[in-house]
């Protein structure tokens, strides 16, 4: 039952903690009314990390979690017993359904200047001089540092002497109800998971399970974990690893198996098709049986790769997890995952959160691009919930290249983060220089074998240990003059029934690419595919499920009937078990050439026409063009990748008419990639690698902006802004429909998908409850294609996207002082796939937008 706080002077005096509320409720009938009191919301957060941390394996908890840990949590808003917020949250709710008294002369407006509740937060614990990293640890819970600096807990400004006593009493009584004192942090990677707990612990602590302050909370904290996903896997033990993948292992699968015998770092370096997902994964499964790890999260090299590695892992863990696992179909399925669980304010729809990308690194498995890694270790919003959620992991990075190099400072941080949050890292590639693996490891190395193992478990030494390469394949490598004969050597080799893959750098190039070819090829009764990264993800699926397929073991009895030619671009690169007999490519940097042969005569036993021999045609400039003009030569490649390193690359290959595989690959990763002096031309390209042009950052200023977002000082990125990639644009969601229509009448917006089908968005969140919400926001996030920044549709005013209620499904931004996100993209596709804005006009300022299912989403100059 709400009181009425009668004080002497409601303008100064101070409000008791146990009267503040914390949370407004939204009711059935759509009305706003008091929630939760900041002492029962911070009791329920306190209680939900104590109960979290509870899940852990023993072993792993002690490790990484110091005692007081819940009370860091549940201290997250003591700064909400300040004037501001008590004003703020007492007029948000309807006049009639509460009876807390007016403060005069109180702006909660004012609160941006210092972060909001969170800055006080900080500040009083600041006061109470509580330990080390505790005060930021409650500052950073909305995921950035408020702006606090120069100001103190008992500024009027926060209400004074009176407010900073009842707030301190707030913290007594959470520390008698939780029987725990503040915290003692041992380090940075400590404070970061501790920060990250407060704010998990926080959004589940917000949830549907504690809205209603009339409902007792005790019994819902395990439910309400459940529902957030955090159910601890159960695992059939004792799996041989024939068991689990259905073949015996190489040599160089035991060989890394065996190595993994507890938390560090390990390094693979093997040939393209030796198997070096199903190693790392039965290296992981070994771990997590023996309560040596809480999860699996596989890192991707970008979001351009192929959705079938999901697939991969899917059924991995169709062997592993136990056929009693409370939690596995959630487990198994990112659209059960997204839709079946309740992970409370921030992971609501609408929310940033609510995002398979970035909620995967909470469940306890996931497969997920390093990008989202990295930010575990960036000075970027929530970065360290990322952090938290990796861990005790085992998190395998895949496909770590050479080429990689201008994120190594961001990487190898990570990888020193990830080790002091005892996870076992173990990193895949097939091309990796040694130069590279030193700085990967932190050691100098000596071994030149090839492949390699390299172990550097716990605090022990260092082991490089070498395994047989397997059997040796020569490739005819050929750069013919004109591109036409490749065209045409391309059509000859489908008609003969040779599977063909054609690989470009660019979407743009995929996309005219297959325009060229496919006609001729359906007359020639060749089938002919495209594959790239800019469809929906239900066409993207549609089109994976076909083609991979027919292209992977599942089409091996089809390959006789019909040649094909599969278009695409690095989607077809890594982590996929395809096999063409045939490819042509699109020039690029030795390592990305190399990872493209490893799906030309992946298998031996792989059914073949008569006529294919293993070749790969190579689509390059001369030499000597490259290195005068790289950009007119190597044209939108030049743009996606360095033009020194192709350059470099080129020199390597430019004089090849075949290679030996493995045999070949550490000596053309080190031909390409060791340091040495340059002059002329080449040195200008080097200069540009280094310092950067007008188009994109050198390598000194991302190694300078990679330092300066580790740093725990300096203002907070948002993650938009987040550079991971030397290459990188930032990226848009755009959501594409047919029709939104508005139906004032019924107080909805009736959304009509590409298919057809037509969904009802209600402009208030009540009218649906929070499955439903879910269930709905899944659908419309499967419509949705990430696009450049110069390729989206123009923006739309933040309220006008409201107006329709699509900030019910999407996260369109903050929606006050923190504008730092992109805001949702949406454009309606015609009857001729032409792409319109939501008012009708041209869907770009420039080129014409369209999107067709065959083709995907294309930007026509």
């Amino acid at each position: 039952m709400w009181r009425r706080y009668e004080g002497k002077d409601s303008s100064t005096s101070a409000v008791p903690y146990n009267v503040c509320l914390a949370k407004t409720f939204l009711r059935p009938d759509g009305l706003v009314g008091p929630g939760r009191t900041v002492e029962s919301h911070c009791i329920i957060v306190g209680n939900v990390a104590k109960s979290l941390l509870a899940r852990y394996p023993v072993e792993l908890r002690e490790k990484l979690f110091p005692p007081g840990a819940a009370l860091a949590a549940a201290t997250h808003d003591i700064g909400k017993v300040s004037p501001t917020f008590y004003e703020k949250i007492r007029r948000a709710c309807a006049p009639d359904l509460q009876n807390l008294a007016p403060l005069s002369n109180i702006n909660p407006s004012l609160e941006s200047s210092w972060g909001g509740h969170a800055g006080v937060s900080q500040l009083t614990a600041h006061a109470m001089q509580s330990p080390s990293y505790v005060p930021e640890i409650l500052g950073q819970h909305h995921g950035f540092a408020p702006a606090v600096t120069g100001r103190r807990a008992m500024d009027e400004t926060f209400g004074g002497p009176g407010w900073q006593a009842e707030r301190v009493r707030l913290v007594m009584v959470l520390m008698e109800s939780l029987g725990e004192t503040w915290p003692e942090v041992s380090s940075i990677a400590q404070a970061r998971i501790l920060a990250g707990l407060t704010s998990v612990a926080d959004w589940i602590g917000s949830g549907q399970y504690f809205e209603d302050p009339e409902n007792d909370w005790a019994d819902s904290i395990g439910k309400a974990l459940d529902a957030a996903g955090f159910v601890p896997p159960t695992y059939n033990t004792g799996l041989s690893f024939e068991t689990v993948f259905g073949f015996d292992a190489r040599a160089v699968q035991t060989a890394l198996i065996e190595q993994v015998t507890g938390s560090g770092l390990y390094l693979l370096e093997a040939p393209m098709g030796q198997g070096k997902t199903e190693a790392a994964l039965f290296a992981a499964y070994q771990l997590l049986c023996t309560k040596q790890a809480t999860g699996i999260y596989f890192a991707l090299p970008t979001q351009l790769t192929s959705n079938k590695i999901f697939e991969r892992f899917n059924s991995f863990l169709e062997q592993v997890l136990a056929k009693d696992c409370g939690h596995r179909s959630l487990l198994l399925h990112a659209n059960a995952w997204l839709q079946d669980t309740e992970m409370g304010e921030e992971g609501r729809p609408g929310g940033a959160w609510f995002n398979q990308a970035k909620r995967g690194l909470l469940a306890p498995f996931a497969v997920g691009t390093i990008d989202q890694a990295l930010m575990a270790a960036m000075n970027v919003k929530h970065g360290f919930v990322r952090a938290f959620g990796l861990a005790g992991k085992v998190v395998i990075l895949d496909e770590v290249h050479t080429y990689d190099a201008y994120t190594g400072t961001i990487l190898d941080a990570l990888i020193k983060l990830l080790r002091e949050l005892h996870c076992t890292v173990i990193i895949l590639s097939a091309t990796l220089n040694h130069e590279r693996r030193e700085r990967l490891v932190g050691l100098p190395l000596h071994s030149t074998n090839y492949p390699l193992i390299t172990a550097s478990p716990g605090s022990a030494t260092v082991r490089e240990i070498s395994t047989p390469s397997g059997t040796s394949n020569k490739i005819g490598i050929r750069i013919p003059v004109d591109e036409r004969l490749a065209v045409e050597e391309a059509l000859r080799r489908s008609e003969q029934g040779q599977q063909v893959l054609w690989i470009e750098n660019t979407v743009l190039a995929a996309q005219s690419r297959y325009l060229d070819i496919a006609a001729r090829a359906r007359e020639m009764g060749v089938a002919c595919g495209l594959l790239h990264s800019r469809y929906t993800v239900d066409d993207r699926q549609r089109i994976e499920s076909e083609w991979i397929n027919r292209f992977g073991k599942p089409g091996w009895r089809l390959r006789e009937k019909q040649g094909r030619i599969l278009v695409g671009t690095q989607v077809l690169e890594q982590s996929l078990d395809i096999d063409a007999d045939f490819m042509v490519s699109r020039f690029a940097p030795t390592d990305m050439l190399l990872q493209r042969l490893g799906r030309l005569w992946r298998h031996e036993d792989t059914p073949r026409c008569p006529h294919a021999k293993r070749e790969a045609w190579l689509l390059a400039p001369g030499i000597g063009e490259a290195i005068e003009h790289p950009e007119r030569a190597f044209g939108e490649s030049a743009f996606v990748y360095s033009p020194y390193v192709l350059c470099r690359s080129l020199e390597v290959w430019n004089a090849k008419v075949g290679l030996t595989l493995p045999d070949e690959i550490r000596e053309l990763i080190e031909s390409t990639y060791v340091t040495r002096r340059e002059s002329g031309q080449m040195n200008r390209w080097l200069y540009e690698l280094d310092h950067g042009t007008r188009w994109r950052s050198g390598r000194e200023a991302l190694q300078g902006l990679a330092r300066v977002t580790l740093a725990e000082a300096g203002n907070t990125q948002p993650e938009s802004k987040a550079q991971t990639r030397h290459n990188d644009t930032e990226n848009f969601d755009v959501l594409l429909l047919r029709l939104m229509r508005l139906v004032p009448d019924e107080q909805l917006t009736v959304l009509t998908l590409q298919s057809g089908v037509q969904l009802k968005l209600p402009w208030k969140r009540h009218r649906l409850d929070k499955a439903e919400w879910r269930q709905l926001t899944t659908r419309l996030m499967r419509q949705v294609v990430a696009v450049r920044v110069q390729d989206a549709p123009p923006a739309v005013p933040r309220k006008e996207l409201e107006r329709f209620g699509l900030h019910h499904c999407f996260y369109l931004g903050s929606p006050d002082w923190l504008d730092d996100e992109s805001l949702l993209r949406v454009a309606l596709v015609d009857g001729e796939d032409r792409l319109k804005s939501i008012t009708g006009s041209q869907g770009h300022l420039r080129n014409i937008l369209e999107y067709r299912d065959d083709l995907g989403y294309r930007v026509i100059k």
